[in-house]
């Protein structure tokens, strides 16, 4: 009997959450000196310039949760926000070129990661999972 029909598939999601979120952290992100919260940031303003309150918003914690995160990845040099904008109060963050490389290294080594995770995955499999999760998954609001 198929016994993952029964299982909620929030529950079965958690679980690869999970699984990927401390391989990627044992592997790649604590080497790197990297939190999980600074990586995500990383990888969201890789997309395109953002806002606090867009980056918080899609990262899904408070704007000062985030805003902690920002400071520490500027601190590092990986990430600038200008000092003043000419219209509106948003001061919008962007990857230096130091965090741009940064990402660029870790990307492969992210990738390995996910491979071990997904070991009982052949690549065609792997590549379905992504299509679906794509499919399934919300728009973030660019706003």
């Amino acid at each position: 009997m198929e016994t993952f029909r029964d299982e909620p598939l929030g529950y079965l999601l958690h679980r690869v959450t999970a699984a990927l979120r401390a391989e990627v952290a044992a592997t790649v992100l604590e080497p790197a000196e990297l939190a999980a919260p600074e990586y995500l940031c990383l990888r969201m303003l890789a997309q395109a310039p953002k806002s606090n309150a867009q980056l918080a918003r899609e990262a899904q914690v408070s704007p000062q949760a985030m805003n902690k995160v920002i400071r520490e990845l500027q601190d590092r040099g990986l990430v600038t926000r200008p000092a003043t904008v000419s219209s509106g109060r948003s001061l919008p963050a962007t990857l230096t070129r130091e965090g741009v490389t940064l990402l660029a290294r870790l990307d492969p080594e992210v990738a390995e990661a996910e491979d071990r995770v997904l070991g009982k995955l052949g690549k065609q499999e792997r590549r379905e999972l992504r299509r679906l999760l794509v499919a399934v998954g919300p728009v973030v609001s660019r706003r």
